[in-house]
This record gives structure tokens, sequence and C-alpha cells, in this order.
């Protein structure tokens, strides 16, 4: 879709081996499936394992081609890596290099003409069309990093030997656990790569499209609970486009992100280590500029309220909010600097004071700073 408008790639960019497998496995999917279940019904136990393949196979891509290998939010040891690699190529997805060249550079020219997948091509070139379109060379300087890991290169070498040899052996194993080779093929394998593609494929179109933009509104990333059921918790992308190099995307404790629950659990197990995390402090200053911007745009379109008493509120609410934060930063900043430096306890202790009534005062602040913007935003332009 560009400019609106549904276009398929001319024939000359047209990507062969990659289009016409994905064009065919789906166009066949729906007769092979009326087949299938005209003469068999899928047991409970086989829909268990296509659903947990579902999720060995997402969290791949999620907490390993996504957050460990493009944004190296965590580290890990190489039995991880190597296991992640397996069920990653169970999803079809290429391997972990071309997935991460693509991801980074569509990180560093997110809606241009330059990002592989920019959703101001339209909605399906960045879920789908993207795909059947001859891709350009891997840039060693993008990905330098990663050529220098044994096991992912070996995966780029033997592409696909690794994506269908795993799912041979998936195919093999289920089938010869349920003695059902016929499901493992048409659920446990083909149903399961269907579901596998669309719910990734969504973080690319759903998740440029709909939703809120509570950190950044200078790209086209949103923030969704829905598309993080469908995502395995990669739907919080305004965040993720803010902060890419967090190892969270719902950045909240009560926010659906099971990738964020997956490392850091693995890391409580010793099987992580060196989790980013983006400051407090830094996720809410940012918060407090583009909410500030925000309400002083749907300001300009209300006529019936006292606007300069409202942006001086705003203006003056923020200056302090940010100044606050700052401050706090710095004082936290220092406190651990002396404790490593094992300072005079009277010290610390004035430190801890002025850290806790300074966070006193940012809640304050910002409970009046969170009540003045939902007030605001409640209020509706009406025509004069």
């Amino acid at each position: 879709m560009r400019n609106g408008a549904i276009v398929m790639p001319i024939s000359r960019d047209f990507n062969f081996k990659t289009g016409i497998f994905l064009i065919v496995y789906q166009t066949a999917l729906i007769p092979g499936l009326i087949w299938y279940f005209s003469f068999f019904t899928p047991s409970l136990t086989l829909i268990a394992c296509m659903l947990l393949l579902l999720c060995t196979g997402g969290f791949s891509i999620t907490a390993g081609y996504h957050r460990l290998f493009s944004h190296k939010c965590f580290k890990t040891n190489p039995v991880i890596e190597s296991i992640i690699l397996f069920f990653a190529s169970t999803t079809i997805q290429g391997s972990a290099l071309r997935w991460c060249n693509d991801h980074r550079k569509h990180h560093a020219y997110v809606d241009t003409d330059a990002d592989p997948y920019s959703i101001n091509k339209g909605f399906f070139y960045a879920h789908f069309f993207w795909m059947l379109e001859k891709q350009e060379e891997i840039d060693p300087r993008t990905v330098r990093d990663l050529m220098q890991n044994r096991r992912v290169m070996f995966q780029h070498r033997f592409d696909n030997i690794c994506m269908f040899g795993s799912n041979f052996l998936i195919f093999l194993a289920v089938g010869f656990f349920l003695d059902d080779f016929v499901g493992a093929f048409f659920i446990g394998c083909w149903l399961r790569l269907f579901l596998q593609h669309h719910t990734t494929w969504f973080i690319n179109s759903l998740a440029h499209t709909w939703g809120t933009q509570p950190f950044c509104r200078e790209h086209s990333a949103v923030n969704n609970f829905i598309i993080s059921l469908l995502t395995f918790g990669e739907g919080y992308h305004n965040f993720h486009h803010t902060f890419a190099n967090d190892y969270r995307n719902g950045v909240r404790w009560y926010q659906y992100d099971p990738t964020k629950w997956l490392i850091w659990s693995l890391s409580r197990l010793g099987l992580a280590r060196e989790l980013k995390r983006v400051p407090k402090m830094t996720i809410q200053k940012k918060m407090v500029l583009e909410g500030k911007d925000l309400l002083l745009e749907q300001l300009k379109q209300l006529w019936y309220v006292k606007k300069e008493e409202l942006e001086q509120k705003i203006h003056e609410l923020a200056e302090s909010l940010i100044i606050q934060i700052s401050k706090i930063s710095e004082l936290t900043e220092t406190y651990n600097s002396l404790c490593k430096k094992q300072a005079e306890k009277e010290v610390l202790m004035q430190l801890q004071y002025e850290i806790k009534s300074l966070n006193a005062k940012i809640c304050a602040d910002w409970r009046h700073w969170s009540n003045i913007s939902g007030a605001i935003l409640k209020l509706k332009p009406i025509p004069a």
C-alpha cells in the first residue's frame, strides 16, 4: 500500500523465493484446513502442543531476535543463545543476522523511505508486502557485532536447512508423541506457522497504527495493551521506540509483557545478565516533555476556557517537574558515588533525607500534573 492504495511489487523487484513461499502457504491454508477438519478432529493435546510451540517460537523472536540480538538489552550464555536460535528457526522468519539488520535499520530510519517496513507506505506494506520485494544486501556496518558471533553466523549460513530442518524435527516429534502425523503437519506446523507470522507482523503494522503515544509522537510507534496480548508483550511499542535499549517494553510492573518477565526470570536463574533499564526519572522527564506539548496543542482548540491561566500552570508544573527530576538524578548519582567511597554516615544520611524529600515533592507535583492533564484531555472542542 502506497499513498493509501495497495501496491504489489513489480516483477523485476519481486522476491521470488520468499514471496512464492509466503503467498502459496497462506492461500493454501484455508482449503487445507477445510479438508483436515472434514476428516479429523484435533485433540486437546495437539492444540496444547501448537500453543506451546507458538510460545517457544514467539519468545525466541521477541526475547531473542529482538531484545537480545537486535538491541543488546541483556546478555546470556552460548547455550541459551543456541536454544533461542533453534526455536527462532522454527518460525521461518529468516536468520538472526538478516532479521536484526532490517530491524536496526527500521529503528534508525523509522517512518522514512529508508525504513525497510515503513508504515508510511501503508498498513499492508508494513505488515506483509515489504517481504515480497527484493531485500537489500546485509550491511556489515549495521550488524558487525553479530558477525562476530559463531552461532549467529552458523544459523545464517545454513538458514534454509535450519528453518526447514527444525520444523521437520517438530513434525516428527509431535507426530510420534501423539501418534498423529496428519495433525502434527496441519496444526502443529502449518496453522502454527501462520499464527506465528501474523503475530510477529502485527508489530510492524498494528503497533505503528492503533494506540497511544505517551512517550514520543515524533515516530509512529504506539502503545496498545491488546497488541501486547497478541505479540508476547511487544505492544508497548511507543516506549520501545523511545527507549530501544531497555529490556522491558511494558515499563510498569502491571503491564502485560511476558517477554520482560521471561528475561527477568532468566536473570534470577543466572542465565541472563546485564539487563538494561532506563532510569525511572528519565522516563518521567520524557513523559512530562511529551505531555506538555500535547496539552498545549489541546488548549489551542478550546476557545471556551481561560487558556492563559492553564498554559501558565502547565509551563510552571512542567518546568518544576523537570528541574526536580534532574536534581534527584544528580543527588542519587552523588549518593551512589559516595557509598562506593565509603563516605561519612552523616553525609550519606543527609543525602538520603534530601532524596526522600524531593521524591515526596515530585510525587505531589506528579499527581497534580496527572489531574490537570486528565481534565484538559477530557475537554472537547466545541464549534464556535
